[in-house]
Formats: C-alpha cells, sequence, structure tokens
C-alpha cells in the first residue's frame, strides 16, 4: 500500500481519542472511526502512522490491528472468544511434560512447575501434569473459572491474549505475561524450553530460530499493547 498522508496525530473526542491522518479520522474496516479510551495507545497508534514508510503493509501497524481486532471483532464476540481462550488453560503446554531424556524433563519441571504454582495462587486451579502427549483430563469446573476470569478483561486485553496463547501454547503463560509476572522474552523461552535445549546440544536449527525470533516479536508487540491499554 502506498502512503496517503503527511501526518499522523492523536487528538481527545470526548472521553476517547481519535487519530487523524492529516485532518482525516482513520477508519475501521467497519467504517467507523478508531476511537480508542487509552491516551497512551492513541499515540503510539498515531506513531505508528507517522513513522510508516513510503511502502507500507498491515505488518507495519501492529498497534493498530489489535486495536481494530479489539473493536471489530471482540467486542462482538467476546463471550466466545474468552471461551476458546479459556479451552487452552485445559490443555496447557506446562502440563505436557517431556518422557525424556532426564535432562530435558528436569528442566521443564523446574521452568513450568513455578508457573503452575502461580496460576493456583492467582485463581485457585491446580492444573495436573503429565510426561508425554496423551491428553489429561483437568477438572472441568477450571474452564468456568478462566472463562470468568477472562471475562472481566476488556477486549483490548482480550486481543492482546488472543495472539500470545496460541502462539506460546499457553494460557497460563499469557495471563502471567498480561499480570506482569513475566517478561515476554522470558515467556518465549519458556514455551520453547523442549527446541532450546536440544539445539544446545545439536546446534542450532536456523528454520525453528527464524520462527521463534517472528512469534517473539508478535507477543512483545501484543504485551506492549496490554500495557498501553492500562488506563
Amino acid at each position: 500500500m502506498k502512503r496517503f498522508w503527511t501526518s499522523a496525530s492523536a487528538v481527545p473526542e470526548g472521553v476517547d481519542f481519535i487519530i487523524l491522518l492529516d485532518s482525516r479520522p482513520l477508519k475501521l474496516p467497519s467504517g467507523g472511526a478508531l476511537r480508542v479510551p487509552f491516551k497512551d495507545l492513541a499515540g503510539a497508534i498515531a506513531t505508528e502512522w507517522a513513522t510508516a514508510g513510503a511502502d507500507f503493509t498491515p505488518d507495519d501497524l501492529p498497534l493498530t490491528r489489535l486495536a481494530t481486532t479489539a473493536q471489530d471483532r471482540i467486542r462482538l464476540h467476546r463471550a466466545e472468544i474468552a471461551r476458546q481462550l479459556a479451552a487452552y488453560g485445559m490443555n496447557d503446554l506446562l502440563c505436557y511434560r517431556a518422557e525424556g531424556p532426564p535432562g530435558l524433563a528436569q528442566s521443564e519441571a523446574a521452568a513450568w512447575a513455578p508457573w503452575i504454582n502461580w496460576l493456583d495462587r492467582q485463581l485457585g486451579i491446580r492444573l495436573e501434569s503429565t510426561s508425554g502427549v496423551m491428553p489429561l483430563r483437568q477438572t472441568p469446573e477450571y474452564h468456568d473459572i478462566f472463562t470468568a476470569h477472562l471475562m472481566r478483561m476488556d477486549e483490548y486485553k482480550l486481543a492482546g491474549l488472543g495472539v500470545i496463547v496460541p502462539a506460546l501454547g499457553s494460557l497460563v503463560l499469557a495471563l502471567a505475561v498480561e499480570a506482569g509476572a513475566l517478561d515476554p522474552d522470558a515467556a518465549c523461552r519458556c514455551a520453547s524450553l523442549g527446541e532450546l535445549w536440544q539445539e544446545a546440544r545439536w546446534g542450532m536449527d536456523a528454520e525453528a530460530s527464524a520462527r521463534r525470533r517472528i512469534i517473539a516479536q508478535d507477543i512483545a508487540v501484543s504485551a506492549r499493547f496490554m500495557v498501553l491499554c492500562r488506563a
């Protein structure tokens, strides 16, 4: 796409903020103006547009994309999205440990058990874990607890989690990132423990490393988005 504006700015309008491209409001795909209730987020979105190149793609505007998702999709389907995210917690990455070798199994236990314990302290959910890939049956009520917790979040936090949860394969780690208890980069390393353990012994896999970098960038942007949405 070609840049068609000279300047971008965030301006207050009522209790919200809109983004002006020159004098025209930035529009949602649904047609209305993009309005956000967070001054810091509005400023960051305006900066994205102000610094976009002469040729740009939606990938150059990740904060705008997340805000649009929050308003045009999650606001309309919030309960269903909360249930979908809750389902990740019932089959969380942290619950499935390697059967071997012993060093990897021990590393996973040491890295993952603290976050299982963190979840228990936060929500009273004590997830079971197993070795291997056979599915676990967690306490069914946990899904309702996860869903209720997610439903207390606004559409902006759910937009951020909607990227982070599937990227990590872990609702537990994503909730820790959202709460500020876990750094996004540390969350990525935690979720990629098996790959990193193998690479430390057998050498780097360039394709896997490139994929992890892309995932880490997406998670970092989504985590920043949620911070900007703290009014």
